[in-house]
């Protein structure tokens, strides 16, 4: 038996031997862009319009929402899944998150128009500090739906103004 001397010098160096990424770590890479690409097929169309792809992911995509035989579907969405390759993903998952709550900075601009509409509907001052941080805002619109929400507290009606407040809110806050 042969003992190997650790103060010996190596015959390799380990670190010229690494060839790139294992067989398996690229199939995982490649099964995760044609999950994103899944992803894609089922997102809700106003959703998709929004979202920003390439040409032919984009046509890709939407081929695979009309495709319903099984085996068309599957070699679409690998087809979607070669596509992905060639594109950065990290900004289409940046956009899905963002649709799916995901973002810690988009659940924080939700809870600041919740705050908002809580000051707008509590207090008449609030209108004129809304709009004098967001001075594109409609305020004769606000002031209506601020005047209905109230009201529809007052008598127990279903909170339709109150909904529509957060909303143009939400729109205000995005536009700026």
């Amino acid at each position: 038996m042969r003992l190997i001397d650790p103060d010996a010098e190596l015959e390799f160096d380990p670190d010229e031997v690494y060839d790139g990424p294992s067989k398996s770590h690229k199939k995982r890479e490649v099964e995760a862009l044609q999950a994103l690409g899944e992803t894609l097929v089922k997102l809700p169309d106003a959703q998709f319009r929004r979202i920003e792809l390439p040409e032919d992911l984009r046509a890709a995509v939407a081929d695979c929402r009309k495709i319903t035989q099984n085996g068309a579907l599957r070699r679409q969405k690998q087809y979607i899944g070669k596509l992905m390759r060639a594109v950065d993903p990290a900004p289409i998952q940046a956009q899905i998150d963002v649709f799916n709550g995901v973002s810690a900075t988009e659940n924080a601009k939700l809870h600041q128009a919740e705050k908002w509409r809580e000051k707008l509907i509590a207090d008449n001052g609030a209108l004129t500090l809304f709009l004098d941080k967001y001075p594109d805002a409609d305020a004769t619109h606000l002031r209506q739906l601020i005047r209905n929400a109230r009201d529809e507290a007052a008598r127990g009606k279903p909170p339709k103004a109150f909904r529509e407040i957060f909303r143009v809110i939400r729109e205000v806050m995005q536009a700026t």
